[in-house]
């Protein structure tokens, strides 16, 4: 690929994840935030997963409003849990904070399932869009690859920060990339843990 294509790839990319950056603001604030954030947010995977996959051929719009709307309940009944979750661990938190002197010996396990939590929905929508799985295999597929893909982890973290802090620096690009570059680069390091465990299951089957 030469110089120029590259930019042109480069410049075609960088449209393309502002144009879904702002269908994902837009979506969420259609589902009045609280049930549009989860459904739009998975239309948004939907469209960097095939992206990192080598597809290039679809339609931006059409392609996020049909997730969007078919994913629409579904995704929201796992939206539900996971804020219900947050919400239990937000009230043990500050109750262990006004009674810090006595149970302060539990903060760890509090600590604990908050990094449990965070790391659990950072791999939530990579493997939602990527696997066909039953409800409740969602989180339980999103728990054990994330514990079993360190590695990711640390990366996603640090791709977090850096947009955080370009972001922060440059808050006029908050409309345009945030949500949809960390969906790009997590889904593109998910990958990574995703045909590592195809690989293994392929070698498993060999040796069955």
């Amino acid at each position: 690929m030469s110089g120029w294509d590259t930019f042109n790839f480069i410049a075609l990319r960088a449209t393309r994840l502002a144009y879904i950056n702002l269908l994902w603001i837009f979506f969420t604030l259609v589902g009045l935030v609280f049930f549009g954030f989860f459904p739009a947010t998975v239309a948004m995977y939907t469209l960097t997963r095939k992206w990192t996959r080598g597809e290039d051929n679809f339609k931006i719009f059409l392609t996020f409003w049909q997730t969007f709307r078919s994913e629409f309940l579904k995704v929201n009944g796992h939206g539900i849990i996971f804020i219900l979750a947050g919400y239990f661990l937000y009230v043990d938190f500050v109750f262990l904070k006004l009674h810090n002197e006595k149970l302060q010996i539990l903060f760890p396990v509090i600590y604990l399932f908050m990094f449990i939590g965070i790391i659990t929905l950072v791999f939530f929508f990579p493997v939602y869009v990527h696997y066909k799985l039953n409800f409740f295999q969602y989180f339980k597929q999103s728990f054990l690859i994330a514990i079993t893909s360190p590695a990711e982890i640390i990366l996603i973290g640090l791709t977090g920060g850096a947009i955080y802090l370009v972001a922060y620096m440059l808050p006029g690009i908050i409309p345009l990339f945030p949500g949809s570059l960390f969906a790009y680069a997590s889904m593109m390091i998910c990958n990574r843990s995703f045909d590592r465990i195809k690989l293994q299951q392929e070698i498993d089957a060999l040796e069955d």
